[in-house]
């Protein structure tokens, strides 16, 4: 009975509230935290909720509660979908990725508990595993990995060949390449998904 969310319509919405706590965030890096908070609500157990207008780098202005608001502020830039169109893609791939695979929605906290292994953490980095083919999923493993730091960070994961199907802004769940467990690295404010 767990909703993730990262912004909703009564508080800021991602980009404003991005924009407030990093003044000086230029659109390359706002880019890479709104897909990697995205990314962390559609790869958590529970129920995802989306704001709408997120898909687009959707903007109020910086109202909280824009409930009695004009138009002009809660208004959805439909010209952001041209502009930032790998933004849209990745939001679709990344809510199918979800879709398809059970193990990011077991939906029973026995199941839960009995399936997912957290890995050592670091500050603003946060990885886990699904295991065991988690909720029935085709995937024996998947490997997640978050990382909000400006710096590329080293996790240490299970030995074993995983195929990438999220690196780096790019979503592909027939795969983007192969990669050996043990030390790896995950780029900076980026997310990491990994399967066995």
């Amino acid at each position: 009975q767990m909703i993730s969310y990262v912004s909703c319509h009564d508080d800021m919405c991602l980009t404003d509230r991005l924009m407030a706590e990093m003044p000086n965030i230029d659109t390359t890096e706002m880019i890479r935290l709104d897909e990697l908070a995205q990314t962390v609500v559609f790869t958590s157990q529970g129920i995802p909720f989306m704001l709408c207008g997120e898909e687009m780098l959707r903007s109020k202005q910086g109202i909280h509660n824009s409930f009695n608001s004009p138009d002009h502020i809660n208004r959805i830039n439909w010209t952001n979908l041209q502009r930032y169109p790998q933004v849209f893609q990745y939001y679709c791939r990344l809510i199918n990725m979800r879709r398809n695979h059970p193990a990011f929605h077991i939906g029973d906290a026995n199941d839960i508990q009995k399936h997912l292994e957290f890995l050592p953490t670091q500050p603003c980095l946060v990885g886990y595993i699904l295991k065991d083919n988690a909720g029935g999923d085709k995937w024996k493993n998947i490997v997640v990995i978050l990382n909000s730091n400006r710096e590329p960070k080293t996790v240490e994961i299970p030995v074993g060949e995983y195929t990438i199907v999220c690196c780096d802004g790019t979503i592909n769940e027939c795969g983007l390449g192969k990669m050996n467990g043990g030390f790896i690295t995950i780029d900076p404010q980026s997310a990491l998904i990994l399967y066995k």
